[in-house]
């Protein structure tokens, strides 16, 4: 088995916290010192404009499927999970109310793909662009390299979930659980107490991203620097 965090981050890409999922392709987000980082410009060509074409690439590198997981304690693994159910509108399962105790909790993705722009092309667009509109501000944020770039997003189908718990899971609780969410999870016994979960796969979900940090020294595009790794940004 092989863990999903570092397989993640040997590819510079880190798993999204939080139930903000909105990440994309060539988003720019906005990190100012003390405050929470916000999406800034929908697409860099939104704020930038340059004589070089981008395209995206899938990076079949970075394989995930559902034996890639990471493991967690039983109560952290709960917190984590909750966060994921409520990015994708399944807040209302609240698992912490009807599973009160166990063992551990395994999270995996299947029918995963990773999209990015190869770092050299962002750099030669970033070195040839001028911006869009004249933008005071964007200029003072560039200036101040608070300015991040996503510049790769892996993408799942199905969330797939392992729930070691104390006590067997009775036949009658998984037709409740599933009631209680018309079909988007299907849930099953693996095992007298373990309940694996796996949601519809309807669309593709983000769940980690690949960013840079845009250094611009009074005005000029300096470089970029991969600030995956660090955790309060996503």
């Amino acid at each position: 088995m092989m863990n999903l965090t570092k397989t993640l981050r040997k590819q510079g890409y880190d798993l999204i916290a939080g139930p903000i999922r909105n990440h994309q392709l060539l988003q720019l987000w906005l990190k100012t010192p003390f405050n929470d980082v916000e999406l800034y410009y929908a697409h860099l060509e939104h704020a930038f404009t340059s004589p070089v074409a981008l395209v995206a690439i899938e990076n079949k590198a970075l394989h995930i499927d559902a034996t890639t997981k990471d493991t967690y304690g039983f109560n952290i693994g709960m917190s984590l999970l909750q966060e994921l159910l409520d990015s994708m509108g399944l807040g209302v399962l609240q698992l912490s109310s009807e599973v009160v105790s166990g063992k551990k909790i395994s999270i995996s993705y299947q029918g995963a793909v990773t999209k990015e722009v190869p770092i050299g092309e962002l750099q030669n667009y970033l070195s040839n662009a001028d911006f869009k509109h004249p933008n005071k501000a964007l200029l003072r944020n560039a200036n101040r390299d608070q300015i991040l770039l996503i510049s790769g997003v892996l993408f799942a189908k199905n969330l797939v979930v392992s729930i070691e718990t104390d006590v067997a899971i009775d036949p009658a609780f998984i037709i409740k659980l599933t009631d209680r969410v018309a079909g988007e999870i299907e849930f099953s016994k693996q095992g007298s107490h373990t309940l694996q979960m796996v949601s519809a796969g309807k669309s593709f979900f983000p769940v980690a991203v690949k960013a840079s940090r845009i250094y611009f020294d009074k005005g000029h595009f300096n470089k970029t620097q991969l600030i995956t790794d660090n955790r309060m940004f996503f």
